[in-house]
């Protein structure tokens, strides 16, 4: 049996990636300086996987910014908007398509797949495609040439890129194929000529719940890649879940399929056993967790790849994580500061590419001795009392069989609302102001005992009071405090409940250089202390506005941690669930009365397979619906959400029962009215009306025809004003005059309506 890895995360152990890419943008590293960094950055992941022993190791995958994005770019789809003439590229445009510019907005972003790992949106519409460098062929010659290394290609599959681009309809999708195919073919010719033996095209998108149509052209398309280049053999890779149409799927005219073993472990093995395996092809066989840390039980995985021995012989097995290690921290080695019973049961990348290595050496000999410590490691975490907190479980199962409902209806509630006297198409924030270096500095002065709290306290306040007052210079109509005292949405929330471990370096990539330290939920969740109630208050006590407490909902912090696999998901989320409903109520108590509970990542949490979403969507809503049901009807309830399709389920929505909820929709924002054109709804809603992850300052004129857009399909009463999410990551002027903008849009605006009217 052989090893193999899918893909290596990004960003470094100690984030060199990031600090790279942020020293470019901000003129601190030249351009020339930044190809080099990022080259020394590129093959020191590439000698890691060599040390390992891996022996086929992926090279291509690295990115400045996102793996999507550099195939839009290598197939020259820039959009007329950012004056690219033909030819390589530029980084200056490769970077305005991901971040926007002075001259032009930023490409539509969103999740990939049900990850938290957000892509760049090919957009296809403007230029006839043509290969303006062979990305792949580049990669290939550094590793063998620098490192000896005959690397795996790895390039996005042209049937996943196609449906996760924009820019065309169905329609003229025959057309687009008929001009991708050449390009995918030029690109494998000059990897076969370069001496290329294994190339990996990852088609994800063959998971999801695709028809027996575009199967069909899915076997058009490979048969036409097989025609062209015989000679090179093609990975078809998969990942995320279990494989349709799996006898249409095995007959491709592939060398070797790659599917997964952890997420679609019964359905792909069911399907082995019933249909058996080509003795022509390799077997791609994902049986470590891309997805999580937690350390594989090597003893269980060894019974797995058993089993797979007796469907295919060893010679055609190469075992390999499930998906690429991109959603996984670096490595468990700078860990030293976590319970030494949660630390022995981790393993990020270099831990797992070492498991894989350890069961291709050693799962065919028979020998059981090189597995007998991991059953260990996990049997100790399995049987702490962290994980068995019986009060905890009882607690949260109890309100399964409830059906959770607030006290009265929405419309009951809008009437009681109206006494907020808030005006047409009030204005507010997402929850987060800038984070500057100064904040960043007192956090880690307290952290590190140089400040006492009260210290810190007194510097929270004073960044507060600020931004109240600059609030109310500015005329929003509902505030928020900035959350300056945190330092990640979930963390947060993380560090004051029961249950939660952190790690010091366990970093993942969420979008571009913004990189995430997910918690670890090791044990069972539990209320401890009020979390957000002594800020909030004080922030209320400096105006006479409206101020939103702000918390995270339970299917955000399940989705953005990294969760025990003990429990199922909904257990988990209950717990969550009835620790926030206290802090709810506690909020009240204290006389917030607005609260915004976040749900951001309640959309990538949706399965792949559409067969499965009703059970997810019942227990997420109802997970929502038990953190915000117990308060009374004058308390108004927001919510806020990240990029996704929500017509796939606008009716969820609806059903979270929230009085108010936000959208980030700035980059999509046509594609999202139409669906509430489509779909009606009723609630309170903020279409995102300027996008915060781009530094460029909206004008007036931009917000106005972004929220004329929207008011042609909501009511005048039901839209708010908002930007399209959390302001964290901005600067102050930039924040300032955006914001300031977006209030003299929003005035305008009501005095056309009053005229109208």
């Amino acid at each position: 049996m052989k090893s193999s890895n899918l893909g290596y995360p990004r960003i470094g152990e100690d984030r060199e990636w990031k600090k790279t890419l942020e020293g470019y943008w901000t003129g601190k590293v030249t351009e020339s300086d930044f190809l080099l960094q990022m080259e020394q950055i590129r093959l020191q992941h590439l000698q890691k996987q060599k040390d390992l022993g891996i022996d086929l190791i992926p090279v291509g995958e690295f990115t400045f910014y996102d793996h999507m994005l550099d195939l839009a770019v290598m197939f020259g789809f820039v959009p007329k908007r950012y004056d690219y003439e033909g030819g390589a590229v530029p980084l200056s445009t490769y970077f305005a398509m991901a971040r926007g510019s002075n001259r032009a907005v930023a490409s539509e972003m969103t999740k990939w797949f049900n990850t938290n790992y957000h892509y760049i949106v090919p957009e296809l519409g403007d230029r006839k495609p043509t290969l303006t460098e062979n990305k792949p062929l580049q990669a290939y010659r550094e590793a063998k040439e620098k490192l000896g290394i005959d690397g795996k290609p790895v390039i996005v599959g042209p049937f996943t890129f196609l449906k996760l681009s924009k820019g065309f309809g169905p329609k003229e999708l025959p057309a687009l194929i008929l001009q991708i195919v050449p390009l995918y073919i030029q690109v494998l010719q000059e990897l076969a000529a370069e001496g290329v033996q294994w190339v990996q095209l990852d088609e994800p998108i063959l998971v999801t719940s695709i028809t027996k149509d575009e199967m069909k052209t899915v076997t058009y398309i490979y048969k036409q890649l097989n025609e062209a280049v015989p000679q090179l053999r093609i990975m078809l890779q998969t990942y995320f879940d279990a494989v349709e149409h799996y006898e249409d799927f095995m007959n491709l005219p592939v060398a070797g399929v790659g599917l997964d073993f952890v997420h679609g472990l019964d359905e792909n093995l069911e399907a082995l056993k019933e249909h058996g395996f080509p003795t022509d092809k390799v077997l791609g066989a994902g049986i470590i967790d891309g997805r999580n840390i937690w350390r594989s039980d090597l003893s269980v995985k060894k019974q797995l790849v058993d089993t797979l021995i007796n469907i295919v012989s060893e010679e055609q097995l190469w075992l390999q994580p499930s998906s690429s290690l991109l959603h996984v921290p670096v490595t468990v080695r700078h860990e030293d500061q976590l319970n030494p019973i949660v630390k022995e049961a981790l393993a990020f990348a270099d831990e797992k590419l070492a498991e894989i290595k350890c069961l291709a050496e050693n799962a065919a000999n028979g020998e059981e001795e090189p597995f007998a410590q991991s059953k260990k490691a996990l049997t100790r975490l399995n049987q702490s009392i962290e994980r068995n907190r019986k009060e905890i479980q009882e607690a949260a199962a109890a309100f399964l069989s409830q059906d959770i409902q607030r006290n009265s209806t929405f419309e009951q509630r809008r009437e009681i609302q109206k006494a907020w006297n808030l005006p047409l198409l009030p204005t507010t924030t997402i929850g987060s102001f800038p984070q500057t270096l100064e904040v960043r500095q007192a956090r880690r002065k307290w952290r590190k005992g140089e400040w006492t709290t009260e210290e810190y306290d007194q510097f929270i306040q004073k960044e507060i009071r600020k931004w109240i007052n600059i609030q109310e210079d500015m005329g929003l109509d509902v505030f928020v405090h900035g959350e300056f005292e945190r330092t990640d949405m979930v963390e947060f929330f993380g560090e004051k409940l029961g249950g939660f471990a952190f790690t010091k370096n366990g970093w993942v990539q969420s979008y571009g250089s913004r990189c995430v330290k997910p918690p670890v939920i090791y044990g069972d969740v539990e209320f401890l202390q009020q979390m957000t109630v002594k800020e909030s208050v004080f922030a209320q006590s400096l105006t006479t506005k409206p101020v939103k407490g702000m918390i995270t909902g339970p299917v955000t912090i399940l989705n953005w941690s990294f969760v025990r696999d003990d429990l199922t998901r909904s257990q988990v989320a209950f717990q969550i669930a009835v620790a926030l409903r206290n802090e709810v109520e506690a909020l009240e108590a204290a006389g917030i009365k607005m609260i915004q509970v976040d749900e951001p990542a309640l959309r990538e949490g949706l399965p792949l397979k559409q067969s499965e979403w009703d059970d997810y969507l019942q227990w997420a809503v109802k997970a929502f619906r038990v953190t915000t049901s117990s308060i009374a009807d004058m308390t108004q309830i927001h919510t806020h959400m990240c990029y996704c399709e929500f017509h796939d389920f606008i009716g969820a929505i609806d059903q979270l029962d929230a009085d108010v909820i936000s959208i980030e929709t700035s980059r999509s924002h046509g594609e999202l009215v139409s669906a509430f054109h489509q779909n009606a709804y009723h609630k309170g809603i903020g279409l995102g009306v300027y996008d915060i992850h781009s530094p460029r300052v909206p004008s007036c004129e931009e917000i106005i025809e972004v929220i004329e857009q929207g008011l042609k399909a909501l009511e005048t009463n039901q839209f708010w004003i908002n930007p399209d999410c959390g302001l964290k990551t901005r600067g102050i002027d930039e924040t300032v005059r955006s914001l300031a903008n977006m209030v003299t849009a929003t005035h305008i605006v009501r005095e056309r309506l009053a005229v109208t009217n």
